[in-house]
C-alpha cells in the first residue's frame, strides 16, 4: 500500500495512468494466455482527489472512498484477493466504520471484495437484508446498487455465481437516489443499457467528484456486456450526463478547460471533464461511422475490414486480452442492428 502526498494534480493523474494501465494491461496479457492474475504482489495506491475522495487504484476497477465524520463510503470493492490490502488502506485514510459500499454494476472486478468489505463495517440503520438478519441488519455495511445487479446475482441462471453475502441490501428502481452521508450529497444516478443494464455513477456534490464505474474508462475502448443489456447508445448518453455535470475551471468560454470536477474512471487514471468530452466524442464518432456501414447494408465481417476504430486504436485498441478491438466493433454493431437507424445519444 502507498499513500500519493497532496500536490499538483498532475502528479496524480501520472501515477494513476502508470499504475492502473500498466495493471490493467499485465492483466489482460495473463488472462488471454490462461494464467489468473497474481495478486499477491499486487500494492494498492492511494490517491487524495479533493474534498472527502480518494481514489484506490490497484485493486481491480478503480474504488473511490469518501471518508468523513460519519464514516466510511465506498464506490466499489475491487476482486475478491485484493479485499485485505484495500481494507488497510481503507484504514489508513480512517479509523471510523465502513457504512455504505456503492456498486456501479455487478461484473466482479468491482463487486468481489463485497463480502469481505461489507462484514467489516457497520451499517447505520438497518434496511433490506440478504441471508440471516442479524448479520445483515446491523453487522455489515449496507451495500446499494440497482435493481437489476440484486436480479442477476441472485439468478441461478446467470454466467457467474455470487456468493449471497456479496449481493446488494439495498436497491432502488427509480432513475436516482439521493442521500447525505459525511457533510454532502450524494446522487446516486442509474444510466440504462450502457456498459450493463445495472450501471450508477455516483455524484459527490460538495467534494465536485463523479465515480463512474464502467460507464467511463480511460485505457480502452468501453466494454459494452451485450449479455447483460449494455449498448453503445447508453455508454454515450451516460458519456453525456457525466459532461452535463461536471463543472471545469476556468474562464467561461476558454478553449480550454480542465480542473474543476474530477472524474474517477472505472479503470485507468483520475479526470476532468476535458478528458470525458474527449472520450465521448471518439465513441460517438465511432458509432456514427458503424450506423452508417449498417445503413449501407455491411456485414459485420465487413464492418470489421473497413475498420472504423483505425485512427484510435494506437490509444484504445487491442488485439489481445479480455477485450479486442473486435469485440468492441462486434457489440457496437450488434447493439445498433438491433434497432436500425438509431444513432441517437449524442
Amino acid at each position: 500500500m502507498r499513500q500519493v502526498p497532496r500536490g499538483s494534480i498532475w502528479g496524480l493523474v501520472a501515477l494513476a495512468l502508470c499504475v492502473g494501465f500498466g495493471k490493467a494491461r499485465a492483466q489482460q496479457v495473463s488472462r488471454s494466455v490462461g494464467a489468473a492474475p497474481d495478486y499477491s504482489q499486487a500494492e494498492v495506491h492511494i490517491l487524495p482527489v479533493q474534498g472527502n475522495i480518494y481514489m484506490l487504484v490497484g485493486a481491480g476497477g478503480n474504488i473511490t472512498v469518501q471518508a468523513g465524520n460519519d464514516g466510511v463510503l465506498l464506490v466499489d470493492t475491487g476482486v475478491a484477493p485484493m479485499s485485505e490490502k484495500v481494507l488497510a488502506a481503507i484504514r489508513s485514510i480512517s479509523s471510523r466504520p465502513i457504512r455504505y459500499i456503492i456498486n456501479t454494476h455487478i461484473h466482479p472486478d468491482h463487486t468481489g471484495g463485497n463480502e469481505a468489505i461489507a462484514k467489516a463495517g457497520m451499517t447505520i440503520a438497518g434496511g433490506n437484508v440478504v441471508g440471516d438478519i442479524g448479520a445483515s441488519a446491523g453487522n455489515q455495511a449496507q451495500v446499494i446498487a440497482f435493481q437489476t445487479v440484486l436480479d442477476r446475482m441472485s439468478s441461478s441462471n446467470g454466467p457467474q455465481a455470487f456468493p449471497q453475502a456479496a449481493w446488494p441490501t439495498e436497491t432502488y428502481t427509480t432513475p436516482e437516489r439521493k442521500m447525505f452521508f459525511d457533510g454532502e450529497g450524494i446522487q446516486i444516478i442509474h444510466i440504462p443499457t450502457a456498459h450493463t443494464d445495472g450501471d450508477s455513477m455516483v455524484f459527490f456534490r460538495r467534494s465536485d467528484v463523479i465515480s463512474t464505474g464502467d460507464i467511463f474508462v480511460t485505457n480502452r475502448y468501453p466494454i459494452i456486456d451485450l449479455e447483460r443489456g449494455g449498448n453503445i447508445q447508453g455508454v454515450i448518453a451516460g458519456l453525456n450526463r457525466i459532461i452535463d455535470i461536471a463543472i471545469p475551471e476556468g474562464i467561461a468560454g476558454a478553449d480550454l478547460q480542465e480542473g474543476g470536477t474530477m472524474v474517477i474512471p472505472g479503470h485507468g487514471r483520475l479526470c476532468d471533464v476535458a478528458d470525458v468530452v474527449f472520450y465521448q466524442e471518439m465513441v460517438t464518432i465511432i458509432r456514427d461511422r458503424i450506423q452508417d456501414m449498417i445503413n449501407k447494408g455491411m456485414t459485420l465481417e465487413q464492418v470489421k475490414a473497413a475498420k472504423p476504430t483505425r485512427d484510435y486504436d494506437p490509444r484504445y485498441g487491442a488485439t489481445s486480452g479480455i477485450w479486442t478491438t473486435d469485440m468492441f466493433v462486434e457489440a457496437v454493431y450488434k447493439g445498433l442492428a438491433a434497432k436500425p437507424g438509431a444513432a441517437g445519444g449524442n
